[in-house]
């Protein structure tokens, strides 16, 4: 799919733009956008609109053969109420345009729509939004068929109608809105990848690929070197599988050198079948999306190495299965982490905080200005939010309630939502244990507050947050699939903070 932004003015408008569809908006009132009204010489896109054969509310469409202008086809879309195109229809809308777009023989179209009228929302924001929602319905994931499925005729050119004052920052949010949407797509086809070829071995060799291509810098451990680290807590969710584990490091140095990085750890669990706590057979396939937090991390990394971000960005992501056998961690073992703190398992399927605790301690090295883990971590959260928003975790005092607001600041703009929801020492009770430091389970109640508060008791010697995906990172049903979350909010994130650290001209310390 080729973007492009053109320009236009009183002289040259967006109807004197020759193509083989112009997408044009139109009201619920019966009015038309002024692009349209500007094309409609004749009438007869307003004499569609009062037949009724588009309603103008928000999705709908009206697909018209040329009327003598430049344009060989017309798209009219429904915004809904023109005092009030909100960001749901707006998106509603571009979802419908790809829809049609996909379709048509043509093989460009101009979308000329009025990206700077949606409410709360600026240019930027639409056209990059624009972007996604095309690129979105032309994801396919057919690469472990035979046959593959044939290829739509569809429009394979784009280009967005903006005025001549707006084309700089139309172009820098296409910019911006490629690398997301080629980042989403390499989550996406991680997490849809089988599990029997997306190994620890196939998350290795992506992030070397990653860092050739965009000259970051990459060391993978193996467990030999796990263990030389002390990482009892890692090491004890691989006893089950004969897939070597892999520890990854990716860093991406686009600020100073002496700036403090943000560290993103994604949970890289490749199949989970609960290990010797076996999960339930019914949608046990869907387990392996259980390495969507690291797939996350490598499209965020992907995004910005292609947009050369000025910041340091280190990813770490531990990387296993979880599987059953004789040599399998059993229910009752107690093991160390790397900090020192024992854990008694009591529940083998409870093993993504198992991995997450010693990367957090890995981490500590960096001396990062912040860390954020990423991780497809409890079905709780799903039961608390479904499937709209990420749950956010940190800390409350003043440091770690700036992350936050950084991270569900950067999901609002993104749309790419989180809810931040509560960590207080009352829910550490739960984690209590007779034999160890702490057991891996706090029980069902608040059962992924109390997995962010194990986590917690990792991350005291820096400022922290936790993203659990489980309710947003893919999809089941028909419509079974990675979604690609939540790479626009970290991307976003991470640009935000790149440009707050331009403007104040140093990094965040650790807290």
């Amino acid at each position: 799919m080729d973007f492009s932004i053109k320009s236009f003015d009183t002289k040259n408008p967006a109807g004197a733009l020759k193509t083989g569809c112009l997408v044009l908006g139109t009201f619920e009132d019966g009015k038309l956008s002024d692009a349209a009204q500007q094309v409609d010489r004749k009438g007869e896109l307003s004499a569609a609109v009062k037949s009724g054969d588009i309603s103008g509310k928000p999705g709908s469409t009206l697909l018209l053969r040329g009327n003598g202008g430049p344009a060989e086809r017309i798209l009219l879309v429904g915004l809904g109420k023109q005092d009030t195109v909100s960001e749901k229809n707006f998106t509603s809308a571009m979802q419908a345009v790809a829809r049609v777009l996909a379709s048509l023989g043509g093989g460009d179209a101009v979308i000329a729509l009025p990206f700077e009228q949606v409410r709360e929302r600026d240019l930027f924001w639409a056209i990059r939004t624009s972007v996604l929602a095309v690129r979105e319905h032309a994801y396919r994931f057919d690469a472990m068929k035979s046959k593959k499925e044939p290829a739509t005729q569809g429009v394979k050119k784009i280009a967005f109608a903006v005025s001549v004052p707006s084309a700089a920052p139309a172009k820098a949010a296409l910019v911006e809105g490629v690398a997301m949407a080629n980042g989403m797509d390499l989550t996406r086809d991680l997490g849809n990848l089988p599990p029997n070829v997306c190994t620890p071995t196939y998350l290795a060799q992506t992030a070397k690929k990653l860092a050739r291509e965009y000259g970051m810098g990459i060391e993978v451990l193996d467990r030999k070197q796990m263990q030389a680290l002390k990482m009892g807590s890692f090491l004890s969710v691989t006893h089950g599988t004969v897939e070597p584990p892999k520890f990854i490091v990716l860093k991406h140095d686009g600020g100073k050198a002496k700036e403090a990085p943000v560290v993103l750890v994604g949970k890289g669990i490749t199949f989970d079948s609960g290990g010797i706590s076996l999960k339930p057979g019914g949608s046990m396939d869907e387990m392996k999306y259980d390495m969507c937090g690291a797939a996350s991390v490598l499209g965020t990394m992907r995004a910005i190495g292609e947009l050369e971000l000025k910041l340091n960005v280190i990813c770490v992501i531990p990387s296993t299965e979880n599987m059953p056998s004789g040599s399998a961690t059993k229910p009752g073992d107690v093991v160390t982490s790397m900090s020192g703190q024992t854990i008694e398992i009591l529940n083998t399927d409870a093993e993504g905080r198992l991995i997450l605790c010693d990367a957090l301690t890995y981490a500590e090295r960096f001396k990062p200005a912040a860390v954020v883990d990423i991780a497809t971590l409890t079905g709780a959260c799903i039961t608390a939010l479904g499937h709209h928003n990420s749950g956010l975790f940190t800390r409350h005092d003043d440091a770690h309630d700036a992350l936050a607001n950084e991270l569900l600041a950067a999901g609002r703009a993104s749309g790419d939502t989180a809810w931040r929801l509560p960590i207080e020492d009352s829910y550490q009770e739960q984690l209590k244990s007779n034999f160890a430091d702490m057991a891996n389970i706090g029980g069902p109640a608040a059962g992924s507050i109390t997995a962010a508060c194990f986590l917690e008791r990792y991350t005291r010697k820096y400022t922290w947050a936790h993203l659990d995906i489980a309710g947003t990172a893919w999809k089941s049903g028909a419509a079974k699939g990675a979604t690609g979350r939540p790479v626009p909010l970290l991307t976003t994130f991470l640009i935000q903070r790149a440009q707050v650290q331009s403007l104040t001209g140093k990094g965040k310390k650790a807290a």
